[in-house]
């Protein structure tokens, strides 16, 4: 299911010294202790699927993880920093074609979107291939996402060119989670942190969205003025709860796969 990207048609630019600088150590190991705690949650599939992070300091790079590598298998060092054509600046190995095409696109056609995570997994992924909107507005952590969801209706095959990257940047508009029909779902945000907290809060909402379908009994939607009420409670210290969840990963993995900081 996997593509390895092509050679780029021009030479890697050589490694700058801006690469090693504290931020991008500190990028580095954010993006993957999030590799490796999805991995934890099952919300990886395969070789496929991919987080990526603009390089700080640098608006035309961005890290991804390298085609072939299972999320679990993620180290800091192990990431790739990729040019928006191709160009792999500093690392061992190729992005899978459609994380280069999906997500150079995203960084340089949506410039809030720092980081963009692209995943498969299984209880949102679900929402996704079902007919109408994909949350219904039913549990608390859902509401987090109210407002600030969009789905991608038009269904393209692999991401494997710039126009599919193009059409599916183009579909974010100011969404931060983008419900891809038949495919899967894209979370973006201003920092990993934010992302992952995203990612994960999402698969939460969408796995107990599923276990309450399975009653085969109607959900109870909480009305639309609560909801908005709600969701504004939660985004008042929402950046703040992120930064410390991500630290709590960092804490764990820290203990338990210390090599991810490598």
């Amino acid at each position: 299911m996997a593509h390895a990207l092509g050679a780029p048609a021009a030479p890697a630019i050589l490694r700058n010294t801006e690469l090693d600088a504290d931020a991008v150590r500190q990028a580095r190991v954010d993006l993957a202790a999030c590799f490796r705690m999805a991995a934890r949650l099952g919300m990886h599939e395969g070789i496929c699927n991919h987080f990526s992070f603009v390089v700080p300091g640098r608006d035309d790079l961005f890290l991804v993880n390298p085609y072939g590598w299972a999320f679990s298998e993620i180290t800091a060092s192990r990431l790739l920093v990729c040019d928006f054509t191709g160009n792999v600046i500093a690392g061992d190995g190729v992005p899978e074609a459609t994380a280069f095409f999906i997500h150079a696109r995203v960084h340089k056609n949506v410039g809030r979107a720092k980081a963009a995570f692209h995943t498969h997994m299984p209880n949102a992924t679900a929402l996704a291939m079902l007919e109408g909107p994909p949350l219904v507005w039913a549990g608390q952590t859902a509401l987090k996402f109210y407002g600030r969801t969009l789905v991608d209706e038009e269904y393209g095959g692999l991401a494997l060119d710039e126009q599919e990257g193009d059409r599916i940047a183009a579909s974010i508009g100011n969404a931060d989670i983008v419900f891809m029909k038949n495919h899967g779902v894209m979370v973006v945000g201003g920092s990993v942190a934010e992302a992952w907290d995203d990612l994960y809060y999402l698969e939460r909402a969408a796995e107990v969205q599923r276990m309450a379908m399975a009653t085969g009994r109607t959900l109870k939607a909480v009305p639309p003025e609560m909801a908005q009420r709600t969701y504004e409670q939660m985004r008042e210290g929402d950046r703040e709860s992120a930064r410390l969840h991500l630290e709590s990963v960092k804490r764990i993995l820290s203990r338990e796969e210390p090599d991810f900081m490598h």
